[in-house]
């Protein structure tokens, strides 16, 4: 089920903003050591705020739809659906290292004649591998590989708000935008694939025990001296 827990006001691109949010999750109960896999669209702020609050080893995977749409929008028409299939085709595979050497190929290809388009498909390029390499595939993986499951509630948002013509302040916005959320919520369902929500979190908690402890195994010890008696 879906369920939202904040409403903050500002610029999706505030890292002071984002960092805040996530900070009040936290401070309202969220264990940052529990395992927790954040989906996200393309904000670079977002993304560094879950760094900065839940550490190196946050899990983040980053939103199929925004990615591609990135990429193809920087293509001319004639190359969009030729790069959209092979983008889809990687994404569709199960073995990660697989996939991510399709889409460093791809990116090699456009470096050639599309640059920017090149530029795009790397950025972030491991994060959208995440559900894979956690072993995630089915319908929870097509629920989770975007952010389209949140996206649904801000078009019910916006819908709400349609006939709103003179926005006085930020109240206003925030009041009109909660009563949206609660219009949303009415409709919420069990995500598809939420049977395999167990295995997703068994995935999550085994991969950060794996990062810990490799973490444990490369942190440098102090050496420490003994003096042998000799007799």
């Amino acid at each position: 089920m879906k369920i939202p827990l904040g409403l903050w006001e500002g610029s999706a691109e505030n890292s002071t903003l984002a960092r805040t949010l996530l900070a009040d999750l936290v401070d309202r109960g969220l264990d940052p050591e529990q395992a927790i896999l954040f989906v996200i669209d393309g904000s670079k702020a977002l993304r560094r705020a879950i760094k900065d609050v839940f550490g190196e080893h946050a899990l983040v995977h980053r939103c199929h739809r925004h990615k591609e749409r990135n990429v193809c929008d920087l293509l001319p028409k004639r190359e969009r659906d030729t790069v959209r299939r092979r983008i889809r085709g990687a994404w569709a595979l199960s073995d990660a290292e697989l996939a991510k050497q399709r889409l460093e190929l791809l990116a090699s290809e456009l470096e050639r004649t599309w640059p920017d388009a090149a530029a795009s498909l790397r950025e972030g390029l491991e994060d959208t591998l995440t559900l894979m390499r956690l072993g995630i595939d089915g319908q929870l993986a097509k629920t989770l590989c975007s952010t389209n499951s949140c996206e649904s509630m801000i078009e019910i948002v916006r819908h709400t708000q349609r006939n709103v013509k003179r926005w006085r302040d930020g109240d206003m916005r925030k009041r009109w935008t909660a009563a949206g959320m609660l219009a949303a919520e009415q409709q919420f369902r069990r995500i598809i694939g939420y049977r395999d929500l167990a295995k997703l979190v068994l995935s999550i908690e085994r991969h950060t025990r794996h990062d810990h402890d490799e973490e444990q195994l490369h942190t440098p010890t102090t050496p420490q001296a003994s003096l042998t008696p000799t007799l």
